[in-house]
């Protein structure tokens, strides 16, 4: 149905897929696909389409309508999870080594699950992950906080340019409304981990989950105390790490490492200069007012 209805538009525009592909910008062969239902557009393609062909809003309108990922299967121990995450209010994470679920691109994923899987097994697992993340992109939007330690970004799945669109695609969604992604860097020793990546979950009617997870198994617990204790870590943890603004410039510079070298290119002048600006006030902080010493001059010898 959105493949028939952007065809419409795009054709009435008097442009062709490439034409159209030009002035978004993407790959011909992404339009294609689109139209032709094999390929799940996301919501800024559908609003980019509305500005280009002056649709008057009606795709954005009917991407967020449409299920695009019905009668998806999550793996057992992960389902309960899923069933969270599509009515939570609030979802707040750490997460290590990987990018997380809801904030992976289609080709990051593919190349993750193709370590375990293959052919319509790997195809169902990308799209089951997918699936999650329409609810957070689309009209309701619940608030989601997530802080990724540095490895998210050196670690390389798929290869530099699976990496680079995923960088760029953690720049898009750091600029949604309801979406404020950090980085925990790799620089700051004296930072307070948790041991394992964790989700601290709101439920409507103010139930709260933590959930963890080890090799195929989820953990979930609602203890009160627990979840106080890592909702307290979780918050010094967001608060010692890179603000969002220094996030998406170490972000930056992965995508022109992963653009230029393929791996990523951290660059440390804004932490360095932060860091040289703390030591330099602990300085001033322990030091008075300098008063110039008057050294003996050197006693000239006889002759």
């Amino acid at each position: 149905m959105f493949g028939e209805v952007l065809r419409h538009f795009r054709e009435a525009a008097g442009l062709t897929q490439e034409g159209l592909a030009a002035r978004i910008p993407c790959d011909r062969s992404h339009v294609a696909r689109v139209e032709a239902g094999s390929r799940v557009p996301q919501d800024t393609f559908a609003k980019t389409c509305d500005e280009l062909l002056g649709a008057g809003g009606v795709l954005g309108r009917l991407w967020g309508r449409i299920d695009w990922y019905p009668e998806v299967e999550h793996p057992d121990w992960f389902r309960r999870r899923a069933e969270m995450d599509a009515v939570a209010v609030a979802l707040r994470e750490y997460q290590e080594r990987v990018v997380s679920g809801l904030l992976q691109t289609e080709a990051y994923a593919r190349a993750l699950f193709s370590r375990v899987a293959s052919g319509e097994e790997l195809e169902e697992r990308v799209r089951a992950r997918l699936s999650r993340q329409q609810r957070f992109m689309g009209d309701e939007r619940p608030s989601y906080v997530v802080v990724l330690d540095e490895s998210c970004l050196r670690n390389v799945v798929g290869g530099p340019e699976v990496m680079r669109d995923q960088c760029a695609a953690l720049l898009n969604l750091g600029r949604r409304p309801n979406i404020r992604i950090q980085v925990a860097p790799a620089s700051y020793p004296e930072l307070l981990r948790p041991n394992v990546s964790m989700s601290l979950i709101e439920l409507p009617g103010g139930e709260r989950w933590v959930y963890s997870e080890s090799l195929e198994r989820g953990h979930f617990t609602s203890d009160p105390a627990v979840f106080a204790q890592q909702s307290h870590t979780y918050d010094v943890l967001r608060a010692d790490s890179l603000s969002t603004r220094q996030t998406a410039a170490l972000i930056g510079d992965a995508i022109e490492g992963y653009d230029h070298h393929g791996q990523p290119r951290i660059r440390r002048n804004v932490l360095d200069q932060e860091q040289l600006q703390r030591g330099k006030r602990r300085q001033l902080r322990r030091s008075g007012p300098r008063i110039p010493r008057r050294r003996p001059r050197p006693r000239q010898q006889e002759p």
